[in-house]
């Protein structure tokens, strides 16, 4: 043998005898791999897994919680607009100010707000926003910055800047979350009454405000000068930059949207920046209306005859909806099979579906417009005047259109020109109820309904799926009951055919009284260029005509400025600062959503007064102007 043998697999009580055959099946080696330990009652040659033990129904259900509305956002709180610092800054500024403009031209106020950033380190802030609104009584001020989905104008179909009740109490819980500090209130409703101060945190497994502290005081300081307002601070983790998207943006064009609030801010370097109003008027109020029978689901339907108070049909069409008189609720019931005195309670499934088929049948007239309320054309020009150094400005607003039965109005403006810069890519404005929109913007209507538009039509340069390259801010502001944003953060307006549709035909209204206004300052340039080949020459042609026929050669020069001023009469209109004089009495003169500030010495220069004009000379002196060229040059001046 040699001198390394193989073990056999024979116990030594039994040795195997020489010449005999080994065992052809020798039992198995044990995996070391496996994990199933081996059980003695268990059959040995079974290789069998044995399933784990799962959980029951019983256990499952011990582990189902209800969660509150708190507790979902804070954990997605970048559905609320809170996705990083900068953002979270300007988001807190916003959902504030919205808060307090609401509040003032609800109570018939001319708004004054007040924002201060201080910085407290280099990534906290503490935000102050402060209004001269009606304040809040003391009982719902932990309801009002303590509770998400708590307000008054969820339910209501009427034009607002807020509509879930969500922002400034997110904003609240975001600064909590990352600074760990609470919310503080000011308040006060009367000159009489007391400033209340609260102190609250948000408890989101709850959905509820705690009260760290409670207490009265006096307005020593005269943080109420007008005897009533609402004042919040909120600490929070916050990036401030300036430039697009930042807290001054925001408030600049929030400016231009409501020209009858003043705005007082201070930055976090210390800068005092003034937004004073431009009007001294307050919008129209707008009214609540009824649920248009056009913009409602099957579903809805159903649960509104559920909880109607109403007893017949008749009356439950009347009392629910808005545009239903008594012959159209009949003509509804009468096109379901039913009557206008058939009981609600005897209204099945089948039934409200005929009802429901009947609604989309039978001609409703459009909902009112009363519910919702434009900023107007003169408005929006004052705006743009006072935010935008431009040369020209259009505005336009549409008629009331629907959808979903949801009254909607689409206003555009435009400014061109001025201290623009030609060379970069037009700039954007969206607003949505008076509200800047400053995020997502390739997301929303607005900015698809520029991109749309063919601005190559009205004179500028377009590149291909992009806005135009021109010195242009576009503007467009969409009024309605409900917005329809794409998410909570309302930073864009959904994709709808009928609201793009409205902005596009709003925004070539513009476009085409801009195309008039290019086209006649063409005119006027080329007018300018003959009138200065004519100046060039006059003084020579009237000096050799004078020695040729032995006349004046000053009577000769004005009549030969006569008819040079009547060829070129167009290049001496005036442009004044209401551009009602632009086309001498033509269609922009007689616009009222048009504002030209254009000065004839920056764009249209006289070549009598530019570089290159060469006066009449007559032996070595000058001519005297005519009465006429010096009249109109005076006017330039």
């Amino acid at each position: 043998m040699s001198g390394t043998e193989t073990p056999t697999l024979e116990s030594p009580a039994s040795p195997r005898t020489r010449g005999s055959k080994p065992d052809p099946k020798p039992d198995p080696k044990p995996d070391p791999k496996s994990d199933i330990k081996s059980d003695p009652k268990s059959d040995p040659k079974s290789d069998k897994r044995r399933p784990a033990r799962g959980a029951t129904a019983e256990e499952m259900s011990q582990r189902q919680r209800e969660i509150s509305v708190s507790e979902f956002f804070a954990k997605n709180r970048h559905l609320l607009g809170f996705d990083n610092p900068r953002k979270a800054l300007l988001t807190t500024v916003k959902e504030a100010v919205d808060n307090s403009l609401d509040a003032c031209e609800e109570a018939g106020i001319l708004p004054t707000i007040r924002v201060e950033l201080m910085p407290l380190s280099e990534t906290r802030f503490r935000v102050t926003v402060r209004d001269n609104g009606p304040g809040i009584v003391r009982k719902q001020i932990e309801n009002v910055f303590g509770r998400l989905l708590y307000g008054s104008k969820f339910h209501r179909l009427k034009m607002s800047r807020g509509q879930q009740g969500i922002g400034i109490s997110a904003a609240g819980m975001y600064g909590l979350m990352t600074t760990g500090r609470p919310v503080v209130i000011l308040s006060r409703t009367r000159a009489k009454d007391p400033v209340h101060e609260v102190v609250l945190k948000m408890d989101t497994s709850r959905n509820r405000a705690d009260i760290v502290s409670d207490s009265e005081r006096t307005d020593d300081a005269g943080i109420f000068p007008e005897g009533h307002g609402t004042q919040v601070s909120i600490e929070l983790e916050g990036k401030y930059l300036k430039g697009r998207q930042s807290v001054d943006e925001y408030l600049e064009q929030t400016a231009i949207a409501n020209p009858h609030a003043r705005i007082e801010y201070r930055t976090p370097t210390g800068e005092e920046i003034l937004f004073d109003r431009a009007v001294a008027e307050l919008p129209p109020e707008t009214e609540e209306i009824k649920p248009h029978p056009k913009g409602i689901e099957l579903g809805i339907l159903i649960q509104m005859l559920e909880r109607t108070s109403a007893t017949q049909l008749g009356a439950f069409f009347k009392q629910e909806f808005c545009r239903i008189g008594p012959s159209v609720a009949k003509e509804i019931c009468a096109s379901a099979g039913l009557s206008d005195r058939t009981w609600v309670k005897q209204v099945g499934h089948a039934d409200a579906e005929r009802l429901y088929q009947a609604l989309e049948q039978v001609k409703v007239s459009a909902p009112p417009t009363n519910c919702v309320q434009a900023i107007g054309t003169k408005t929006l020009l004052a705006g743009l005047l006072k935010e935008v150094k431009a040369e020209f400005y259009a505005a336009s607003t549409r008629p009331p259109s629907v959808y979903r039965g949801r009254p909607f109005i689409i206003e555009a403006a435009i400014a061109f020109g001025g201290a623009l810069d030609s060379e970069e890519p037009s700039r954007v404005i969206r607003f949505a109820n008076r509200v800047p929109l400053q995020y997502q913007q390739a997301a929303c209507s607005s900015f698809k309904a520029v991109l749309e538009t063919n601005w190559r039509n009205y004179g500028l340069a377009q590149p291909r799926g992009s806005v135009p390259v021109a010195p242009l801010v576009v503007m467009l502001h969409m009024a309605s009951v409900w917005v329809p944003f794409t998410s909570e953060s309302k930073e864009a307006i959904a994709d709808y055919d009928e609201i793009r549709k409205e902005m596009r035909l709003a925004l070539q209204e513009c476009g085409r009284r801009l195309q008039t206004y290019l086209n006649r300052r063409r005119r006027m340039a080329r007018q300018g260029e003959r009138r200065s080949a004519f100046l060039r020459y006059i003084g020579e042609i009237s000096k050799s005509c004078g020695e040729l026929t032995g006349r004046d050669a000053k009577a000769v020069y004005d009549a030969l400025m006569k008819q040079a001023e009547a060829k070129t009469a167009e290049f001496d209109l005036v442009l004044d600062d209401e551009g009602r004089v632009v086309d001498d009495g033509g269609s922009l003169a007689k616009d009222e959503g048009v504002v030209i500030v254009e000065s004839r010495q920056t764009a249209l220069t006289s070549p009598v007064e530019g570089e290159g004009a060469a006066p009449p000379v007559e032996g070595g002196t000058l001519f005297a102007d005519s009465p006429a060229a010096s009249t109109k040059r005076a006017k330039r001046s």
